[in-house]
């Protein structure tokens, strides 16, 4: 059974689960530094005034800090942010009221830890997707993996748009605003807009 290694991140985009849904298993990194500027602390949800990042605050430094030991700061009063901007973008999305109370919810928690805010939100994503499949933590950290584990650790990054094309491909949906599709947004953007179609749409943009 082929495996996936993957890193953890917050509501990831669309190509993220395109790509887990090609892999019988999951297995997210927790032991990797953690590393600046990813999705591991950042979405992007559309606006009206276009494509917004949501990010999330740490606390320190953490330059050689393993992923799991990064801590949330909440301080700075992101959730709540964060949340109204999502209520401003998708309240009027056909799907808004079944999936933003889930998100709320998490939300709202507080995890001390970035890696188990984020593997919840990997756990809640799959429901909403019906990924029924076997997900886990690391143990340690492997830098070399066997030929039963794809690793894909760090592929799926802002910084390198194009990382994605062996795999994906966007499949074009409805979005909430504008005339002007804006692909591999976070798939809270794909879930507020179609709801259990929303699996559809991941299968449909795996590059084969």
């Amino acid at each position: 059974m082929q495996a996936l290694l993957i890193d953890a991140q917050y509501f990831p985009p669309i190509a993220y689960f395109t790509l887990l849904a090609q892999f019988e298993s999951v297995v997210v990194e927790k032991y990797e530094h953690y590393v600046k500027q990813s999705y591991r602390n950042r979405c992007v949800i559309n606006t009206s005034q276009g494509p917004q990042v949501l990010v999330l605050p740490l606390t320190g430094k953490h330059g050689k800090v393993p992923v799991g030991e990064v801590k949330i700061d909440y301080s700075q009063k992101w959730v709540n942010l964060h949340l109204r901007a999502i209520r401003s973008a998708y309240g009027n999305a056909p799907f808004f009221e079944h999936y933003f109370d889930d998100i709320e919810g998490v939300l709202s928690r507080q995890k001390t830890f970035l890696f188990d805010l984020n593997f919840e939100i990997l756990t809640m994503c799959l429901r909403w997707i019906r990924y029924n499949k076997p997900i886990q933590e690391t143990s340690s950290y492997v830098k070399s993996v066997n030929a039963t584990v794809s690793d894909y650790r760090g592929v799926v990054n802002p910084k390198k748009a194009d990382g994605c094309n062996s795999f994906f491909k966007s499949e074009r949906y409805r979005q909430v605003f504008g005339s002007k599709f804006v692909d591999n947004l976070s798939i809270i953007d794909l879930i507020f807009c179609e709801g259990p179609s929303a699996v559809e749409i991941i299968r449909a943009s795996a590059r084969r």
